[in-house]
């Protein structure tokens, strides 16, 4: 009996085998699951991380990177078998509409990255490990549970939530005590859930046509040309709250005031789809100036709960 009900699970596992073979054909494969994460997510989480915990040395920020680059793979995975149709309209470069894996391989894949994220964290402290489940856990609600397709504000919500749940994860390998989190790297990851609410759909700008063919009501779809006043007045608020509450000087605040009108401005003006790519390049370029503005507080001030 033993044997004969295991044979159709291991009958699963071996179906991605063939891709295990080849392993540089492996790796391609999962990096092209999460290339369009590299700049969004990747490299912001971890400026914050490096900033705020602070970064305990050199040698522990590749752990930082693949404990990110990691949760990352196991949200794409998720993100992309339940929704191949709008990455063949989107990008088609990813894996599945590229068919360099099939649908029931990237399903098993998704769901064997689930434990694996949860020892990874596990190496570093129950804190990283409790960070990691509350990640798969907004993963599911935000994909499997479609949190992506309801009101805009559920699904900001939602992003904002997963994000500091990474932010919380890369802070705590990247420090020197892997168990806590000190007053400036929780103000940070606070600070950067708020600016993930109520401005993560500037990538949602590139993506509309995509969007609008499944159904999506996104804030660009919703409010249409106005949509874009929505990305400059929540880009200039935060510049001036983060310069003040971080203690930054004038000439520093002004820079980081002008990057985000630099910002606003190019959301303002775009049109196309790749003015819409290279204004969320740059509006990622502010998020990680905002992201490493702990470690300019660390350096050369004090936050301003100290300072009042």
């Amino acid at each position: 009996m033993a044997s004969s009900s295991s044979s159709p699970r291991r009958s699963r596992l071996s179906s991605i085998a063939p891709s295990l073979r080849d392993l540089p054909y492996f790796l391609t494969t999962l990096f092209l699951f999460t290339k369009s994460d590299i700049k969004t997510t990747v490299i912001p989480v971890t400026s914050l991380a490096v900033a705020s915990a602070p970064l305990v040395n050199l040698l522990r920020l590749p752990h930082v990177v693949f404990w990110v680059w990691f949760h990352v793979l196991q949200f794409d995975v998720s993100n992309q078998y339940l929704d191949p149709d709008e990455d063949a309209l989107n990008k088609g470069y990813r894996p599945l509409p590229a068919k360099r894996i099939t649908l029931s391989q990237a399903r098993l894949l998704r769901w064997i990255l689930v434990p694996a994220c949860w020892r990874l964290s596990g190496l570093y402290s129950a804190e990283t490990f409790y960070a990691s489940v509350a990640l798969v856990a907004l993963t599911i609600l935000y994909n499997e549970f479609h949190a992506h397709r309801r009101h805009w504000a559920i699904r900001n919500l939602v992003n904002a939530l997963g994000f500091a749940s990474f932010e919380t994860g890369a802070t705590l390998v990247a420090g020197s005590d892997p168990r806590r989190l000190d007053g400036i790297a929780l103000c940070s990851i606070l600070a950067s859930t708020g600016i993930f609410a109520t401005t993560i759909h500037t990538q949602d700008f590139k993506d509309e046509h995509g969007d609008r063919a499944i159904g999506r009501r996104t804030i660009p779809i919703v409010f249409g040309s106005a949509a874009k006043y929505t990305v400059i007045v929540p880009l200039c608020l935060w510049s001036l709250g983060l310069s003040v509450f971080w203690g930054l000087d004038v000439w520093t605040g002004t820079a980081f005031m002008l990057l985000a009108v630099y910002v606003g401005a190019l959301y303002l003006r775009a049109k196309t789809v790749y003015e819409f790519q290279v204004a969320f390049y740059w509006y990622n370029v502010w998020l990680s100036a905002a992201h490493a503005l702990p470690a300019y507080c660390r350096l050369y001030s004090q936050p301003y709960y100290l300072r009042a």
